[in-house]
């Protein structure tokens, strides 16, 4: 033990009691390490697995990266590979992704916090304006990972105090190695990988019927009596094709085309709008330098990476330098500095939701009969003889007179000229100081600094469509508007660390310490208004009218922090851990700004006792803990924000206006208990293993935003109210059925069920509030916090049904429907994932399937698109001229055999019209495989006599293949964005691409 605990003073604070179990000391053997291993926990402690009395479970980074492409995403390469950790990740091009461990604990969501070498980072989300600017997680280069491990309890994170509710994930950064002659290693990584979209997830259209709202041409004829195209409506309900029938289309009326001044034959369009979309590549390269000796190491890396997305004009340029050194300065004094720098400049980020997304057009309203190559050609041609001004030729224009578009610009206008980018830095440092006191105890101080700063900009064009934009919101047919934004969070923490025996056989170690923190936030928000002046000119002061006061927000908030740990540990048999936390915080109230976090656990290892031939290693855990949270800055007062001038001259008296939400001076701290027992095996010479374990958790006293009445002048207030409750299960097994000198099979596989309800809200005599609205989405589809029910309950409109059976008009032969009622929840009912991994000598192969089943999705593109005609159902069997007979009852509870009525008018069969919301309401499980990869490692023989000392080349892929899916035409873990935009709802998401690469490293 003296090795580790030599470590672990190296490092951090650790606290460990032994009692003596008999009279004769018990060593605890290499081979007993070498079964469980040591990973790092809390505050960076590293602590040996088997005395942990939590689930917690380490990714190691040959699992976390190399059997994958590059994501650009931590977060995302997690997912499948840990029990309990639900991970969603979105097609959006550099867009977050969504981390839960064991449910959501509150009703606003919530995301694990991150540590890297014990020190906490930002891992914020940020989204506006319809992009969605991804999550400070990407920040991190995932060649520097040494492993991850996610610690799922209350227990586990317990230490983290206020910022522990919702889990952590430690991330430790690696070291760097020496050699035996003390020269210097380096290490260089190539990749280049591509994607090809699976068509499984972008629609598939008609090629029936055009466009229009109507089977005929109604939006006149020319001279010569040929019919003009429905040029502005977006649906395809239009005239059936005839390749005999002539009419003039968008581009008979631009005088660039060669069909200018043509009528051309009627018939569905060559080049869809799957042929909008690029192949996007992705290269990095990664070179490493490290050496190291028994004063200490050294190890600095630079990462690049370039990529395009799916969307014309979306580039991303990423560069990271990271920096690590440990030095021994003399026999007691021990240093280590670390420091990582991301320089990110991303163009062209794909817009989300409803409004002004180019895919929402694709998959909800748009003509068949375009030509998207048509418009390209359109775009290209107009530009260079109109300049930009003049090339916005739009298959969506008002009338054969009028080229202006109606709804929808031309899309390539669109992505090269009203394109969005963002610079974002960001930096990570933290230096630390340990001194050895004397054999047992030590002083150690840290300091860390994560500071983040963006630059976004949003361009509106001269001649683009008008539409709501900028602070005002007002609609304008250009614009300008910029935000910068900027965060900081400073660590300064101080402990000791104390190791002594009390017996032969009683040991007794401990930490005590405490943390400051300080938190910055500034945000400032301006945009032109009216217009632009000068076309092209992106600035606030080519505003065509006067711009508003910016929009400002900036806030200090401070928690300081006072925490120990303590554990008995009992013949390396039984170990009971506790640790203390005391936080007090900024912005809470005084008088009740300071609590107390506690945590026990307990570890038994049986096997010391029982052990027969077959059992290797055998522990039972248990523990209880409690943590919680804080509040958001400005939640105890009201605030003003300032909306103009009154008068607007000199001497004019500015305007404020205060906020909606009623602040709460009375707030205490949110509170979560969590009681967990676990069991881990390992069996047949370590080629079995498994780890169970059940939790319970009560989140209560929660800071939320209720709505009020707004004749009180106010809409919602800040309340200590409602209460969650999760309850689940977590698996991870592991297999070795082959093991030989050349040959291995592995295989890890993991499987959890959470239990989500949301006990209760608020009922106090004056309020009565038993569902919060968390978000709301078009068709009168919201996702909810309703008591009685899990958290993300999806209410809408649904079927009328008498004895099980919707019910359906006689005279309309169409559904009935009622509203408010619940259709569904938006968190799945399990997870899990499977990983097997071969080796042959040199050659490796591993596959990663990942599985998420239950859980449903609200899709507003199937919502009208269904409507507009755009899907093959849509014109099958003759349906728009015959009609359909819908399954059901008639009110009387007869089968019902009435045929729709007036089918060919538009709406008349399926959609947003006629269909209740339940109708579009799909089942988001999946099956993916979600990694494959297969790698040769040159033999040692075949470089000797070169300075390379290893080569290994890969080819690795990522979602290659849904095994199965139930949302139609879509990705069911595609999503608008990050955090409460991650669940219930599909809308205009760019499809999933097939991602397959090379990877190729060299050491030397």
């Amino acid at each position: 033990m003296k090795k580790l605990t030599k470590s672990v003073l190296a490092v951090v604070l650790t606290a460990s009691f032994t009692v003596s179990y008999a009279q004769k000391t018990k060593v605890d053997t290499t081979k007993t390490k070498d079964i469980e291993g040591v990973v790092v926990t809390a505050l960076g402690i590293k602590r040996e697995k088997k005395s942990l009395g939590y689930a917690s479970q380490e990714v190691k980074a040959e699992a976390l990266t190399e059997g994958t492409t590059k994501t650009g995403n931590v977060a995302s390469l997690l997912s499948g590979k840990v029990a309990g950790l639900n991970v969603n990740t979105n097609n959006n091009f550099g867009g977050a992704a969504n981390l839960v461990i064991r449910g959501i604990k509150t009703l606003g969501g919530g995301n694990p916090l991150i540590v890297i070498d014990g020190s906490p980072v930002n891992n914020s989300m940020i989204y506006g304006s319809s992009f969605d600017y991804g999550n400070f997680l990407q920040d991190i280069n995932q060649e520097d990972i040494e492993s991850v491990n996610v610690l799922k309890g209350a227990a586990a994170s317990a230490l983290y105090g206020e910022r522990g509710l919702n889990g952590v994930v430690v991330i430790v950064t690696k070291n760097g190695k020496g050699k035996d002659d003390g020269s210097w290693g380096v290490t260089l990584s190539s990749n280049v990988q591509a994607g090809f979209i699976d068509k499984s997830t972008f629609p598939k259209y008609q090629t029936q019927y055009g466009a229009g709202y109507d089977p005929s041409f109604y939006y006149g004829s020319a001279s010569d009596g040929k019919d003009f195209v429905n040029f502005g409506e977006d649906a395809s309900w239009g005239p059936k094709f005839d390749p005999n029938l002539l009419v003039y289309h968008w581009d008979s009326f631009d005088p660039t085309s060669p069909n200018y001044g043509k009528a051309m034959p009627w018939v569905a369009a060559k080049n869809g709008p799957i042929t909008f979309f690029e192949t996007p590549f992705t290269f990095a390269n990664t070179i490493s330098l490290e050496k190291g000796n028994k004063n200490g190491n050294f190890s600095m890396s630079y990462d690049n990476m370039i990529a395009n997305g799916l969307m014309p004009n979306s580039d991303l340029n990423k560069n990271t330098l990271s920096l690590k050194v440990n030095h021994n300065l003399t026999d007691k004094l021990h240093a280590t500095v670390y420091t990582t720098l991301t320089i990110q400049r991303t163009k062209g980020r794909n817009e989300t939701g409803y409004s002004d997304n180019i895919v929402s057009g694709f998959r909800q309203w748009w003509q068949t009969n375009v030509d998207v190559i048509s418009q390209k050609n359109a775009y290209y041609r107009n530009l260079a003889l109109n300049g930009v001004t003049g090339s916005n030729v739009t298959w969506n224009r008002i009338s054969d007179a009028d080229g202006n578009p109606i709804f929808w610009n031309n899309p390539y206008f669109q992505r090269y000229q009203n394109y969005q980018s963002d610079d974002r830095t960001r930096s990570f440092s933290y230096a630390q100081l340990t001194y050895d006191v004397s054999k047992g105890f030590s002083v150690t101080g840290k300091i860390s600094h994560d500071l983040s700063n963006m630059y976004i900009q949003n361009r509106l064009a001269v001649g683009s469509l008008a539409q709501g934009f900028g602070q005002s919101g007002k609609s304008v047919p250009s614009g300008y508007a910029r935000q910068n934004i900027n965060m900081t969070e400073t660590n300064y923490d101080l402990y000791t660390n104390y190791k002594f025996d009390i017996t032969s056989s009683i040991n007794a170690s401990g930490i005590v310490g405490g943390n400051v923190r300080r938190n910055y936030y500034n945000s400032i928000y301006n945009s032109t208004e009216g217009g632009l002046v000068v076309p092209g000119i992106y600035s606030l002061g080519n505003s065509a009218q006067a711009t508003l006061a910016p929009a400002e927000n900036e806030y200090t908030t401070l928690t300081a922090s006072a925490y120990a740990t303590a554990s008995l540990d009992f013949y390396k048999v039984f170990y009971l851990d506790a640790t203390a936390r005391w936080d007090k915080s900024s912005t809470l109230p005084k008088g009740d700004n300071a609590y107390f976090y506690p945590s026990v656990t307990g570890a038994f290892i049986i096997s010391e006792l029982f052990k027969p031939n077959f059992l290797n290693f055998w522990k039972v855990r248990a523990n209880y803990a409690e943590v919680g949270g804080t509040a958001d800055p400005y939640m105890l007062s009201t605030t003003y924000s300032s909306t103009g001038i009154f008068n607007g001259q000199a001497g004019g008296v500015g305007i404020f206006g205060s906020q909606t939400t009623q602040p709460n001076a009375s707030l205490k701290p949110q509170k979560s208990r969590e009681f967990e027992v676990g069991t881990e095996f390992k069996l047949f010479n370590n080629r079995v293993s498994l780890d169970f374990a059940y939790y319970k958790t009560r989140t209560y006293n929660q800071i939320i935003s209720l709505p009020i009445s707004s004749g009180s002048g106010l809409s919602s207030a800040v309340v200590n109210a409602g209460q969650i409750n999760n309850e689940g299960m977590e698996f991870q097994l592991g297999l070795v059925p082959i093991k030989t000198n050349d040959f291995s099979w592995n295989i890890d596989a993991n499987w959890s069920k959470n239990k989500n309800e949301v006990v209760s809200l608020l009922h106090n005599g004056v309020s009565d509030v038993s569902n919060i609205l968390l978000n709301s989405f078009q068709g009168g589809v919201s996702i909810n916090a309703r008591e009685g029910y899990a958290w993300g309950t999806l209410v809408g409109s649904d079927y009328v049904y008498l004895n099980g059976q919707p019910v359906i008009s006689a005279t309309t032969g169409r559904y009935q429907r009622v509203g408010n009622q619940i259709i569904g929840n938006a968190t799945p009912d399990w997870i899990g994932g499977l990983r097997n991994t071969f080796n042959y000598k040199s050659l490796s192969l591993g596959f990663l399937i990942d599985v998420k089943h239950g859980g449903q999705v609200f899709s507003t593109d199937m919502y009208y698109g269904l409507a507009t005609g755009l899907y093959p159902e849509t014109a099958e069997g003759g349906i728009r001229e015959n009609g359909v007979i819908y399954p059901g009852v008639n009110p009387n509870g007869q089968v019902n055999q009435t045929v729709t009525t007036n089918p060919s008018a538009f709406g008349s069969l399926d959609g947003y019209a006629r269909m209740p919301a339940s109708r579009f309401v799909y089942d988001a499980s999946y099956v993916k495989l979600r990694e494959a990869s297969i790698g040769y490692t040159l033999p040692k023989t075949m470089l000797s006599g070169t300075f390379i000392k290893d080569a290994k080349i890969s080819i690795v892929g990522r979602n290659l293949w849904i095994i199965h899916k139930n949302t139609p035409y879509s990705d069911p873990e595609a999503s608008v964005g990050g955090g409460i935009r991650t669940y219930g709802y599909s809308i205009g998401t760019l499809p999933t691409t097939r991602d397959i690469g090379v990877n190729v490293t060299f050491k030397f």
